[in-house]
């Protein structure tokens, strides 16, 4: 038996589970989460595959990765306004000037990069 299948199994399902919660939790990050989970599932199993492409949150994502299109301004927009709200609301409840100085320091390079990734052309 071949080891390897189970393994990207259970790394892409542990992946995708931490892109998951980074769509809550401020400082997780969802995308590499989602396409390192995309990348085990094409290995291991084709079903997990297609329906991590078919899914209406991470599929048109993942397809725009591969084929390098960028995002849309309304996604880029909608990620920096909630990694914001989030950070700020961590600041807030959190109250410390380390937690604040760091999260200030993350919300700046994720915006940055954000801002870096091409926008995506034909939008509908």
């Amino acid at each position: 038996m071949d080891i390897k299948k189970p393994l990207y199994i259970i790394f892409g399902s542990a992946s995708l589970l931490l892109g998951v919660a980074g769509i809550v939790v401020p400082l997780l990050p969802t995308t590499p989460f989602v396409l390192l989970s995309a990348a085990c599932f094409s290995r291991s199993n084709k079903k997990l595959e297609n329906w991590l492409l078919r899914s209406r949150i991470f599929g048109p994502f993942i397809e725009n990765y591969r084929t390098k299109q960028g995002i849309s301004k309304l996604h880029k927009s909608a990620s920096i306004a909630f990694l914001w709200v989030g950070l700020i609301t961590s600041m807030i409840v959190l109250r410390e000037m380390w937690v604040f100085v760091v999260l200030v320091i993350v919300g700046i390079c994720v915006t940055t990069h954000l801002l870096m990734i091409r926008t995506k052309k034909n939008e509908c």
